[in-house]
């Protein structure tokens, strides 16, 4: 039957070519990503550097929107079971300052999948690197970590994956910023090309459990990056050196986010992220490096 998903095969997944992606980006692309993930929400804009062209930067988590690529894993012969797909855990690591105009290209590969068993399903890493097509130089690398809640029991290896950063206890943040979310912060992120009709559609969004439309999980990355750019980098992105998280639950447009850091030697921190309302920890293990 076409479209009849095929079963779940390791060797045929780790090794699955994925396509390069290819995007033509414009500063106007880089203020409609800044203000998706809630940049200048005050008038005059707090942050005039992200979304005025005349003195633009590119925030360093805008690398996650760019070139990506086709949707790889909706295609049958992976036998993945999409509707048990989540994004737990992500990662990025810049190598240079994203330029807010230019041409780029990504390569993408799956690093390996962990079997946590027919009851708990498995965990993919997959790695995506990212190229200014100007110089084939490499500007950032981003691993996600990706639960595939249908397709455990293959008979992989459970042990391996990278241990997830520790949040200091015992002692109050060193520094914390609240940044805001607007009810149709969600409406204005799928415009930089997450169209997954889970964050806009209600009765897509009831079929998943969740009383109305939910934030997609690279916007709230994105906000903490804003955040721990503003507290430790001086709200400069290209000190920004890499970022790294685990999703712990969903947010809602209009939830404010209270990113909590704890400064862990030089250019080096922990953090977390909260919904400021209701105290709910929605980003954990969070983890810094900068350029002091």
């Amino acid at each position: 039957m076409r479209g009849e998903r095929a079963a779940f095969e390791y060797d045929k997944v780790v090794n699955w070519q994925i396509p390069e992606g290819t995007q033509t980006y414009t500063e106007r692309d880089t203020i409609l990503y800044a203000l998706g993930v809630g940049a200048a929400t005050s008038n005059p804009p707090e942050d005039p550097v992200f979304v005025y062209e005349k003195v633009i930067r590119a925030l360093p988590t805008m690398v996650m929107v760019l070139a990506p690529g086709p949707f790889w894993v909706a295609d049958p012969a992976t036998g993945i079971d999409l509707k048990k797909l989540l994004h737990g855990e992500q990662s990025l690591q810049l190598h240079r300052p994203l330029p807010p105009r230019g041409s780029v290209y990504s390569r993408s590969k799956v690093e390996e999948i962990y079997d946590k068993g027919a009851d708990k399903g498995a965990v993919m890493i997959l790695r995506r690197e990212l190229y200014d097509k100007a110089n084939d130089e490499l500007l950032a690398t981003a691993r996600s970590s990706i639960f595939l809640r249908g397709n455990g029991g293959f008979g992989g290896k459970a042990e391996g994956q990278p241990k997830p950063h520790p949040i200091p206890e015992g002692r109050a943040p060193d520094l914390s910023a609240d940044m805001v979310t607007r009810p149709e912060q969600a409406v204005i992120y799928r415009l930089s090309g997450d169209l997954n009709p889970l964050h806009i559609d209600p009765k897509f969004a009831a079929g998943g459990g969740f009383e109305r439309p939910i934030l997609h999980g690279l916007c709230s990355f994105g906000i903490a990056g804003r955040a721990v750019v503003k507290l430790l980098c001086g709200n400069d992105p290209a000190r920004l050196k890499s970022l790294n998280l685990r999703f712990a639950s969903p947010v809602y447009p209009g939830d404010t986010l209270r990113t909590e850091v704890w400064t862990e030697g030089a250019g080096r921190a922990a953090f977390r992220v909260r919904v400021a309302e209701s105290g709910t920890v929605v980003l954990n293990n969070g983890f810094t490096q900068f350029s002091e």
